[in-house]
């Protein structure tokens, strides 16, 4: 396998329903778009992800949801990009079809209790499901990268929680070290880069509890 130089993620900008979440009972999550704020971090973002570039092409992979795509296109990576591929397992936590902001609230604070990790929302998705789909886009990645042709560059534009899932199996993290972490803000840039044949997270997560990679439930008693 010809593996990336470096794996580069990016969660989308600040959504209309980061701002305002009474949105979510009019538009369907996936159809809403970035506000003007958000199309200036991801902007910034884009200024970032060139520098790491340095020139070089990258292969794309893009939540099918509108802020995703719009942060794509804010970023301005022009003719670096080699392919750009729609990638649905990339795609925020189901929650609901439409959904009423009372009752996510409410189903928030049982997360909270139960874990975020193991809750699976009505109608939804748990964070559970999402790492097994995220561990089937890997496979994926890894056919990809055996192609003598691949890009040097790997980039995902994505959202927070899958970019935490992603890391957590890429790097072995255990549940409750992923339970311990924040999401990324909002056109915040995670990489992966590769070091003596091996990955590194170039800056962390930020931890609202303190744990590590490998704590166990053991370890809570």
């Amino acid at each position: 396998m010809s593996a990336p130089r470096q794996i580069i993620m990016v969660r989308h900008g600040q959504s209309a329903a980061n701002f305002d979440q009474s949105i979510y009972n009019r538009i369907p999550d996936y159809r809403i778009p970035l506000t003007e704020q958000g199309l200036a971090e991801a902007a910034a973002a884009g200024e970032q992800i060139r520098r790491r570039l340095d020139g070089q092409k990258v292969c794309v992979y893009v939540s099918p949801y509108l802020r995703a795509y719009q942060t794509l296109e804010a970023l301005k990576l022009g003719d670096l990009v080699e392919r750009t591929v729609e990638e649905p397992r990339l795609r925020e936590q189901d929650w609901a079809n439409f959904q009423n902001p009372a009752e996510i609230a409410d189903q928030k604070e049982l997360r909270n209790a139960y874990g975020h990790f193991f809750y699976r929302f009505r109608e939804g998705e748990s964070g559970s499901d999402v790492y097994d789909r995220v561990s089937s886009f890997m496979e994926t990645l890894y056919r990809h990268w055996s192609k003598p042709d691949y890009a040097p560059n790997t980039l995902l534009v994505t959202h927070g929680l899958t970019m935490r899932l992603f890391c957590m199996r890429w790097f072995h993290w255990s549940v409750e070290y992923f339970e311990s972490l924040n999401n990324p803000g909002n056109a915040e840039v995670r990489a992966l880069v590769g070091s003596g044949g091996s990955y590194l997270l170039d800056t962390p997560f930020e931890q609202w509890t303190a744990a590590e990679p490998g704590t166990t439930v053991l370890d809570s008693l």
